[in-house]
């Protein structure tokens, strides 16, 4: 179906902006450090090192991200507890980041990111906890046991008899 190459495309994806994030941010406190650029009367080198450590804390993020999605990829199995706290985490992360890339980058950067989070909300909605094939766990009359087959699932009350 679709889901496993959805979730090695959102694994992947989020691989990538890791890596992406990483190096932008790391080229960002690069260039303040060699210019001794200041705002505002801030330390240089201190932007400069909380613009790595910036980058290396969302990197960090994103690769945590990726590596939730390769586990369900490689499970086919819907993300559970701090997985699927992460996966909703960075789809609104993205929705947040695609309305500011509106205004600041472009369309090209606000369409990026609603591709991201379309996949991500994707991966989260396409393993909803039915079983795929039949006779899986969680289908009735599968796992539930035995089933009574002369009594109905439901019978209303017996009329009262007369004195």
């Amino acid at each position: 179906m679709v889901r496993r190459p959805v979730a090695w495309i959102v694994a992947l994806v989020l691989f990538a902006e890791a890596l992406g994030v990483l190096a932008v941010n790391w080229f960002l406190g690069v260039v303040v450090d060699r210019q001794d650029m200041s705002l505002a009367g801030l330390d240089p080198d201190m932007m400069s090192v909380s613009s790595k450590a910036g980058g290396v804390v969302f990197g960090l993020y994103f690769a945590a991200c990726g590596l939730v999605a390769l586990l369900v990829a490689l499970r086919d199995r819907a993300p559970a507890g701090l997985g699927k706290v992460l996966l909703i985490s960075a789809a609104v992360v993205h929705a947040l980041l695609g309305a500011f890339a509106w205004g600041l980058i472009g369309w090209t950067a606000f369409l990026f990111m609603v591709v991201v989070l379309a996949l991500i909300v994707l991966l989260l909605m396409t393993y909803d906890g039915r079983p795929e094939k039949p006779g899986e766990a969680g289908e009735p009359g599968e796992s539930d046991g035995p089933v009574d087959a002369g009594t109905p699932p439901f019978s209303p009350p017996a009329a009262p008899s007369a004195p």
